[in-house]
């Protein structure tokens, strides 16, 4: 089995840059879903007259899409036997017990070892990061933090919670370690402590 790591997250909990961290530790292909489908996306999005991406008029077009666009290129890999660290809000599958045994199983049918990484970070936290980075994607959700609470759920599914606030680095390091080992730790709660 080939090690397929989904890390995921709020908006700025710092999914992108912890999964680049990650996957030069674990010699994996990266696959940010901002970055596989973000080109696309700026189309749709001219098309529809907003760039929110939680806006009904953007994401109902483009999510489904988005996320094939990601699960088939780790597909794709896991399939020549490339470990593959796959960055997204993975929104549906860490809320819904069905969606995320859905795509367990589909990286396990090619060959995959999932895990589930939940990257913490507190509201405002996020909300003072949005602001710092000043992205249009942002925009709903600065106007509205209730949305961002929403997005900030934990995981309702087996995963590996950790705190967005520690160092990258520091994070990745202990990460690639335990799952390299095999033993990666599952269900509610941090991972690793201090």
């Amino acid at each position: 089995m080939v090690l397929v790591v989904l890390v995921s997250g709020a908006p700025a909990s710092g999914k992108s840059t912890l999964g680049a961290a990650l996957a030069r530790r674990l010699g994996a292909a990266l696959l940010d879903q901002d970055v596989i489908t973000g080109p696309l996306t700026e189309v749709v999005a001219g098309l529809v007259g907003t760039d929110d991406l939680d806006d009904p008029a953007l994401r109902d077009r483009t999510r489904a899409a988005r996320y094939e666009s990601v699960l088939a290129t780790a597909v794709a890999n896991l399939g020549v036997g490339r470990p593959v660290v796959a960055v997204g809000p993975f929104t549906r599958e860490r809320s819904d017990p069905a969606a995320w045994a859905a795509t367990r199983d589909r990286l396990r049918a090619a060959g995959g070892r999932p895990a589930l990484v939940w990257l913490r970070v507190e509201p405002d936290e996020l909300l003072r990061r949005m602001r710092a980075r000043g992205a249009g994607r942002d925009r709903g959700k600065l106007a509205d933090p209730a949305r961002l609470a929403v997005a900030a759920e934990p995981p309702r599914v087996e995963h590996i919670e950790l705190d967005g606030t520690r160092p990258t680095e520091w994070l990745a390091d202990r990460l690639a370690a335990r799952l390299a080992a095999g033993g990666a730790r599952v269900g509610n709660g941090p991972w690793p402590t201090p």
